[in-house]
C-alpha cells in the first residue's frame, strides 16, 4: 500500500510538472562582486583603443603618410664652385694679382626639372597605398571585433557552466545527505550509498574544470582587450542569451559587398597598381637639368648656361612598365578573388547561423523542460523509495548533459551570429 500511495503521487507530480513545460529556463549570472565589470561593447571599444597589435597596424598609416611628404618633394637646387690654374706647384706665383688676373673662378646652380609630372604621379601613388592601408587597418579592426566579441562569449559560456556546475553539486550534496540518512536508518545498503558518493567526484571534477575554463577565457580577453588597459579582477556583464536575426543570405551579401573592408582594400589596390603603372610611364620621361654658372677670370667675367638630357636609346624604362602592367592583373586577379571569399564566407556564416539555430530551437521547444521533469520526477522517487538509484543516476546524468549541450548550441549560435557579423562587415544585420 505504502508504495502504491509513492506511485500515484509521482505520477500527480509529473503530471503537474509537464503542465507547466511553457516556460524556458533563463541561463543568468550572478551578480559579480567587486572589479570592473565590462559589457561587450565596452570590451570591443577598449580592443580598438588598446590592442597592441592594431595600433602597430595603425602606424603604417602614419608611415604611409609620412611617404606622402617624401613623394611630393620636388629635387633640391645643387651649388657647384671651382677654382682653376692655381699655383699649386709654384708657391712663389701665388699672388693677389695671380688670382685676379690669371686663375679661373667658377660659380653655379643646377637643378633638375622633371618632364612627365613625375611628382604628382609620385604623390597619387603614396596616397593610393596610404588608401589601401586604411582599408587593411579598418579589415585588422573587423578581424578584432570578431576575435574579442567570440571570447567573450566563451568567457559566458564559461561562467554559465560554472554556474550549472555549482548548482548540481549543491543540489547533488543534498542527494548524498539523505542517502547517508537512509543508511544510517537501514533503508538503503552501503553499496547504493557509494554509489553516490562516487557519483559525487564527478561534479566535483565539472565544477573545478568550470573554473579553469573561466579564469582561462579571462585572461585570454584581457590580452586582446590591451593587458595593461585592465586590472585582472574584472569580469564581464551579462549571459548567454538567444538572439534572433532576420533577412536573407542575398541581403547579407549585398551588404558585405559594400561594407567589407578587405574587399575595399582589394579595390583600392587595383587603383594604386593603376597609379604605380602611370608613374613607371611618368619615370620614362627622361629630366632635364638646367646649370647656370658664373666665371671669372682675368678681366673677363661671364656667364654660363648648360642644359643636358638623358638619350632614351635603351634605357625607356621597359620592364617597370611592363611589371606594372603585370601588377594590374594580379591586382585584379586578387580583387576578383576578395569578391568570391566575401560571398562564400556569407554563405557559410549564414548557413551556419541557421544549422545552429535549428539546434537551439530543438532545446527551446520542451527538451530542456523535459530534462528537467524527469530529473525531478526521478528525484522525488528515489528520496521516497519509488526510483533505484540506478533509475536516479541516470537521470541527473541526462539533465546535466542537456542543460551543459544547450549551453554549449546556445554559444555555437552566438559564435556563428558573429561570425556572420564578421562576414558581413558591420555588427548591425537589420
Amino acid at each position: 500500500m505504502r508504495l502504491q500511495r509513492l506511485s500515484v503521487s509521482v505520477l500527480l507530480l509529473a503530471m503537474s510538472a509537464f503542465q507547466v513545460a511553457g516556460a524556458q529556463p533563463q541561463i543568468q549570472s550572478p551578480p559579480k562582486p567587486g572589479g570592473v565589470i565590462i559589457s561587450l561593447d565596452d570590451a570591443i571599444q577598449m580592443a580598438l583603443r588598446h590592442n597592441h597589435n592594431l595600433l602597430a597596424a595603425r602606424t603604417v598609416i602614419q608611415q604611409n603618410q609620412a611617404e606622402e611628404t617624401t613623394a611630393n618633394l620636388r629635387p633640391n637646387p645643387v651649388l657647384l664652385g671651382d677654382s682653376q690654374f692655381l699655383p699649386i706647384f709654384q708657391p712663389k706665383n701665388f699672388s693677389a694679382d695671380y688670382l685676379d688676373n690669371t686663375a679661373q673662378f667658377d660659380l653655379g646652380v643646377s637643378y633638375l626639372f622633371e618632364r612627365g609630372q613625375k611628382r604628382q604621379h609620385r604623390l597619387q601613388a603614396a596616397k593610393d597605398v596610404t588608401a589601401v592601408s586604411r582599408s587593411q587597418v579598418t579589415d585588422s579592426e573587423r578581424t578584432l571585433t570578431f576575435n574579442v566579441a567570440s571570447q567573450f562569449i566563451n568567457v559566458q559560456l564559461a561562467e554559465s557552466t560554472l554556474e550549472l556546475a555549482t548548482q548540481d553539486l549543491k543540489s547533488f550534496q543534498s542527494t548524498v545527505d539523505i542517502a547517508e540518512a537512509r543508511y544510517k536508518a537501514g533503508d538503503t545498503g552501503e553499496d547504493d550509498l557509494l554509489k553516490i558518493k562516487l557519483q559525487m567526484l564527478q561534479f566535483q571534477t565539472d565544477l573545478s574544470a568550470a573554473q579553469l575554463a573561466k579564469v582561462q577565457g579571462l585572461s585570454d580577453l584581457r590580452q586582446l582587450l590591451g593587458y595593461e588597459s585592465l586590472g585582472p579582477d574584472y569580469d564581464v556583464a551579462g549571459s548567454l542569451d538567444y538572439q534572433p536575426v532576420k533577412g536573407n543570405l542575398e541581403d547579407f551579401q549585398a551588404a558585405a559587398l559594400q561594407d567589407r573592408p578587405d574587399l575595399q582594400a582589394a579595390r583600392l589596390a587595383l587603383s594604386a597598381a593603376n597609379s604605380q603603372l602611370a608613374l613607371q610611364k611618368a619615370i620614362s620621361k627622361r629630366d632635364v637639368t638646367g646649370q647656370v654658372s658664373y666665371t671669372h677670370l682675368g678681366y673677363m667675367n661671364d656667364v654660363s648656361l648648360f642644359g643636358q638630357i638623358q638619350l632614351p636609346i635603351f634605357d625607356r624604362n621597359q620592364g617597370e612598365i611592363a611589371r606594372a602592367g603585370f601588377a594590374i592583373t594580379q591586382a585584379q586577379q586578387q580583387q576578383l578573388f576578395a569578391s568570391g571569399q566575401v560571398m562564400t564566407d556569407v554563405r557559410d556564416a549564414f548557413e551556419g547561423l541557421r544549422a545552429n539555430n535549428q539546434i537551439v530551437s530543438l532545446y527551446r521547444s520542451g527538451y530542456l523542460d523535459v530534462a528537467q521533469q524527469s530529473r525531478d520526477i526521478t528525484e522525488y522517487a528515489y528520496r521516497r523509495g519509488a526510483a533505484s538509484l540506478l533509475d536516479f543516476l541516470d537521470a541527473e546524468r541526462s539533465y546535466r548533459t542537456t542543460q551543459l549541450a544547450y549551453r554549449q548550441a546556445l554559444a555555437s549560435y552566438l559564435l556563428a551570429l558573429e561570425q556572420l557579423r564578421a562576414a558581413v562587415g558591420t555588427r548591425s544585420l537589420q
